[in-house]
């Protein structure tokens, strides 16, 4: 299968379960609710480093454009438009980097889904507390493999998109199709890639700070995924709440 066919599976992958979510009210309010929790929990996971003058802006771009609780579909549908054209007009390496983003987002809506499916069975008394549900809604869906997955792809997409950086001439590529991309309604898809490039390019000129900002997201989500499997979730629910509520923490 071509790069531009992979690309537009993905999508349409993405597709097919926000549709399926939005046909039951119960399901798309649990979606809603996974990720609004998980954009927080990374948040407050990152507060140092969103606050930090080295890694902001990285640690932005990765909440804003890979843990947001946002909606994408006008993304989405412009980069399965434009699969084919980056198949035909840009570097190889680009097109490796697009179809692993595509691949990671279909990976994370399935995974998000299913812990939506299993979140919206719970009884309502278990959704007054977020954090004990999403701990036992993690633990129920399981999944481990398919979570180190989506680790491993999210530490390549970013160690590719510092790569990229270096490539000749790219930054001047993109900067050439601004225009044409807002005029044939690919505004949002090029705000992204811009914004994907500048980010990494402006650590890649500070030489090993991209390696470092990936080495932290290593460590920090490879402890919450391994915490958050353990057996006894009590620790786990402790320290979310640490990091999530921390004036709560402070106080008890």
């Amino acid at each position: 299968m071509d790069a531009a066919q992979t690309i537009r599976d993905a999508v349409a992958r993405v597709d097919l379960l926000r549709q399926q979510a939005q046909a039951f009210p119960g399901l798309h309010a649990a979606t809603l609710a996974v990720k609004k929790f998980q954009a927080q929990r990374f948040s407050a996971t990152y507060a140092d480093l969103l606050a930090s003058h080295e890694y902001a802006a990285a640690t932005r771009f990765f909440l804003d454009e890979l843990y947001s609780d946002r909606d994408y579909s006008e993304r989405d549908a412009q980069f399965a438009r434009i699969a084919g054209a980056l198949q035909r007009f840009f570097p190889a390496t680009v097109i490796a980097t697009a179809v692993s983003m595509a691949e990671l987002h279909a990976l994370t809506e399935e995974l998000d889904f299913a812990m939506a499916k299993a979140w919206s069975h719970n009884p309502p008394a278990m959704l007054a507390d977020d954090i004990d549900t999403y701990v036992n809604t993690w633990n129920l869906v399981g999944r481990a493999a398919d979570r180190n997955r989506q680790l491993d792809v999210v530490l390549h997409v970013g160690a590719e998109l510092d790569r990229l950086t270096r490539t000749p001439g790219l930054r001047m590529m993109l900067r050439m199709m601004r225009r044409p991309a807002n005029a044939a309604g690919l505004g949002s898809l090029q705000r992204f890639l811009e914004a994907g490039f500048d980010t990494f390019a402006g650590m890649s000129g500070q030489g090993s700070r991209a390696k470092e900002f990936l080495s932290l997201i290593h460590v920090r989500e490879t402890y919450w995924i391994n915490q958050l499997f353990t057996d006894d979730s009590g620790p786990c629910v402790a320290q979310l709440q640490a990091v999530m509520n921390p004036a709560a923490s402070n106080v008890a």
